[in-house]
Parts: C-alpha cells; sequence; structure tokens
C-alpha cells in the first residue's frame, strides 16, 4: 500500500511537473490570439488628416509621415517607397509650377499628412505626434466608424513630439488609459494599433526589444524599443500593453527604406504624461530649468577630476542670467545628483530638471576639485531661458582679458594670443572675450583624434584660466613634473560654446 501510495504521489508530481512546462512552452511562444484585446482598444484609435496650403511652386511643410496630393491615391506622395512614381508624375505634368508648353504661373495647392492618434478622454481629448499636425491648416480626425471630426490645436510640444486636440462629438468616444511604461520589460508582449500608409486600424505585434533608447532626437530621448511593425503613418498612434493600456506613443523607425526592419521607437507614457497635463492645463508647456549646458564624463575626465568613477553631468557652461548662476555653480562642476536623484550619465540631468516644477528649490550635489558640496538652487523655468538665450546669445562666461604672448605648441596645438586678426579670420564672435586660439592641431597627435580644430579656443587648463601661450605650456609642464597622466582643457568654439576634454601630458 506504502509502494502504490508513493508511485501515485509520482505521478501527481511528474503530471504537474508536465502541466507547468506546457504552460511555459506556450507562454515563450506568446498569446494563443490578440483579438480580444485588438477589439478593445481599437475603437479608441484614430486617423489624424493634416492639411497645409502651399504654393505649389514652394516647398510646403510635411507635418505627417508621408504627403498626400490631389490625384494620387493616399500613402503614394512624398516620403513613402512610391517617391520615384511620384517625381515621374509631377515631371510628366511640368514640374512645380510649370514645364513644358506650361506657363510658369503660381498656383495653390493642399498638401496632406496622414497619420495616427488616440482618444484619452470620451469628451474629445486625442493625442498625437507634434511632427503630424505640425504647420497644418487644418486637422481632421477620422475614426473606426468613418465619422470626420474638425480637430481643434490645444497645444503642442517639439521636445517630446506630442500634439493634444479636441474635438466635439455628439455622443462620448471609446477612450483608453496610459499605463505605467516603468513596468514594461524587455520581452514583454506589447500591440500597436495605427494608420500605416493610409491603411487605417491596423494592428501589428511584438515586444519590448530595449528600453531608455537614446536616438540623439531630442534632450529627454529614453525610447521603448519594440519589434512590432511600425511605418510611416503609425507615428503618433498608441503602444498597448496586454491590459490594453498605453505604455508608449508611436513616434519613429529605423530604416534605410522607409518601410519596418523590426526597429520602432516609442516614447514612454511616464515621459509624455506630464508633459499632455501641462498642454492641456495651460495650453504649453512649464518645464524646469537649471541654466547650465552640460557634457558627458569620459574615464579621462573622471580620472582628471578625481571623481572616483565615471559619473555625473559637467558643467561646460553656465547661463549668466540662470538660476545657477547665483546659486554658485561653476563651468567645471560635476552633478552628481540632482533632488537626490543619482545622475549617471550626462542625459539623466535634462530630463530630471524638465519634470520638476518650476520655481521649487532643489539640492545639487556637485564634485569640485574632488571634493563633494551641496548647492541650492530655485528652478526657473526653461521656455524663459530659451528666450534669454535667444535675446542675449546663450551661455556667459567668465574669463579674463588675454595678455600678450608668442605662439607656442603645446600638446600638438599651436596657440596664439586672441588678436582681431585671429578673430576675423576664424570669426571668432565677440561674446568669446578671452582664451587662446588653436591656429594648427599636429594630426600625429590624441588633440586631433579628439577632433580638435584650429579656431576653436582654449580657455581653461585644469580648471585655471589661460590668457598666453607661455603660461598655457607653463601648466602643462607642471602636470606632467606632478605626476599627472591628463590635463583637463576648456575648449570654446568660435560661437563661445564650451565643452571639456581631457588630453594626455606625457
Amino acid at each position: 500500500m506504502t509502494l502504490l501510495l508513493r508511485r501515485v504521489a509520482q505521478a501527481s508530481v511528474a503530471t504537474v511537473s508536465a502541466l507547468f512546462l506546457s504552460l511555459a512552452s506556450a507562454s515563450a511562444k506568446g498569446p494563443d490570439s490578440l483579438a480580444d484585446l485588438s477589439a478593445q482598444v481599437s475603437d479608441a484609435v484614430v486617423n489624424i488628416s493634416a492639411t497645409q496650403s502651399a504654393d505649389a511652386g514652394g516647398k510646403p511643410h510635411r507635418g505627417g509621415d508621408h504627403g498626400d496630393v490631389p490625384g494620387l491615391p493616399p500613402g503614394m506622395g512624398p516620403g513613402t517607397p512610391f517617391d520615384d512614381l511620384f517625381e515621374e508624375f509631377f515631371r510628366r505634368r511640368g514640374g512645380q509650377g510649370g514645364g513644358q508648353g506650361m506657363p510658369d504661373m503660381p498656383r495653390q495647392r493642399k498638401s496632406s499628412s496622414l497619420g495616427s492618434g488616440f482618444v484619452i478622454d470620451a469628451a474629445g481629448i486625442v493625442i498625437t505626434n507634434n511632427h503630424v499636425i505640425d504647420g497644418a491648416n487644418e486637422v481632421q480626425v477620422i475614426f473606426n466608424d468613418g465619422q470626420k471630426l474638425k480637430a481643434e490645436i490645444i497645444g503642442k510640444d517639439q521636445k517630446v513630439d506630442v500634439a493634444v486636440l479636441r474635438v466635439k462629438p455628439e455622443k462620448p468616444l471609446k477612450a483608453v488609459k496610459f499605463g505605467d511604461s516603468d513596468k514594461a520589460r524587455v520581452g514583454d508582449w506589447v500591440l500597436a494599433v495605427g494608420n500605416p500608409f493610409g491603411l487605417g486600424g491596423s494592428v501589428t505585434a511584438g515586444i519590448v526589444s530595449a528600453r531608455n533608447r537614446n536616438i540623439d532626437s531630442g534632450p529627454y530621448d529614453n525610447y521603448i524599443q519594440t519589434d512590432a511593425s511600425i511605418n510611416k503613418g503609425n507615428s503618433g498612434g498608441p503602444l498597448f500593453n496586454m491590459d490594453g493600456e498605453v505604455i508608449g506613443i508611436n513616434t519613429a523607425i529605423l530604416s534605410p527604406s522607409g518601410g519596418s526592419v523590426g526597429i520602432g521607437f516609442a516614447t514612454p507614457a511616464n515621459t509624455v504624461q506630464p508633459v499632455i497635463d501641462q498642454l492641456q492645463q495651460y495650453g504649453e508647456t512649464r518645464r524646469g530649468w537649471l541654466g547650465v549646458r552640460i557634457q558627458n564624463v569620459d574615464d579621462a575626465i573622471a580620472e582628471t577630476l578625481a571623481l572616483g568613477a565615471t559619473r555625473g553631468a559637467l558643467v561646460a557652461g553656465v547661463d549668466d542670467k540662470g538660476p545657477s548662476r547665483p546659486a554658485g555653480i561653476k563651468a567645471g562642476d560635476v552633478i552628481v545628483k540632482f533632488d537626490g536623484k543619482p545622475i549617471k550619465e550626462s542625459r539623466d540631468l535634462p530630463k530630471l530638471v524638465a519634470a520638476t516644477p518650476v520655481g521649487k528649490d532643489v539640492e545639487l550635489l556637485i564634485v569640485r576639485g574632488g571634493k563633494e558640496m551641496t548647492k541650492t538652487v530655485k528652478l526657473g523655468r526653461l521656455e524663459d531661458g530659451e528666450k534669454i538665450a535667444a535675446k542675449d546669445g546663450g551661455v556667459g562666461k567668465d574669463k579674463p582679458e588675454t595678455n600678450a604672448g608668442a605662439s607656442q605648441s603645446v600638446l600638438g596645438l599651436e596657440l596664439s594670443r586672441l588678436t582681431d586678426e585671429l578673430r576675423a579670420r576664424f570669426q571668432i564672435k565677440d561674446n568669446v572675450k578671452s582664451g587662446l586660439v588653436i591656429t594648427a592641431v599636429d594630426p600625429r597627435t590624441e588633440a586631433a583624434e579628439k577632433r580638435l580644430q584650429p579656431g576653436e579656443i582654449l580657455l581653461e587648463v585644469n580648471q585655471e584660466p589661460v590668457s598666453d601661450p607661455a603660461e598655457a605650456a607653463k601648466k602643462i609642464k607642471a602636470l606632467k613634473d606632478s605626476g599627472k597622466k591628463t590635463a583637463l582643457l576648456a575648449i570654446s568654439n568660435a560661437q563661445g560654446d564650451a565643452h571639456f576634454i581631457a588630453l594626455p601630458v606625457e
């Protein structure tokens, strides 16, 4: 009897194990069907038609993913795989503004672009990409049932590429909600719904293939990467998780052909939601502003500044009228914490600052001269800072006037004092008032490898201003004699924008 019970128990364990293996295998292959999820969310996804009137002889702005032209089917305008046919079509019709046997006269035509969007409020609030509707004179929202409603643009933001529209429906609309994009993991299944190539209501599925992608499209890049097929016309459409929540807005593709190659990018919901809230409330964005220009910290700079590890955001310049100046932040400081949050790399800082309320007193942990210290900054408003920069020419510098001195070669750089002749030769702006002009770069040195160019200006050596070539050479020699391996150079371009470069002194 005991033997029989043991065998039954063993059989039960084997059966349960087999069942779990079967379920695990099925899970690895993905869900059996996405039909229920698709049916649940599709009615909240809309097509966006943005139209702009323009002179046919000009170059009308295309706000969306492809431009449609009267007489051509949707999806066969410029920016699609049918570009060659588009060009041939207009060539045979006389090109832009006239042609063989045709008078060259200005005429008006409409340039249309198609994109995607989704409803987040049943009362009529629709979200799409800014680039879908940018520059449009008229925007229409087209629903799954064929209903077309004229849209009002409540607000838009170029930096995270989002726009908020309002329509006035006769009855409540089907709406979807945002989910927590921070919970999305690499390997999670996602569903993209949109209007690729004008084919409305298209559903594609895939997985999250990467997170926090930086594609150098703006200051707040942290895209969700997915292999769900995203094509031209999908822009502005939602990326859903398996609970039917929007975790991203499909924004960009990586493709040499213009079609999907399995690499698409969506702006995370957690990035875009605060912006949408501001656009709804104010009709504009209100981001925090620190008033500094920053750059990455590499291993050589980290060693030179005694950071202990490669971390933080190196302050390359401080705005004269920004909030960091009165707080005592200086060029050469490394910000390693913002409001208690660690800064692992420089691109972390703008996202944190932008998401922080204007006027808040924020503690910055900085490293200066190898020592940590805390500074408190009352954040300004980024939009105000941009207006100041446009008016005054940007970030200011606190540097003494140059003194006379002979030309000298230092670390593969030929250095000369700043003269009127060199200022004119290299078109150096008047706001650059100090430093040494680099007149030549030895191509055999690391200075050339770091892409230093004639016409740039050496401002500092190891965070000490230099005003004479002999003085710069003396500082480099002192570093070498003290056993230092690298020198930290502050370099400005002809426009006055500074950055730091570490060069070996050996």
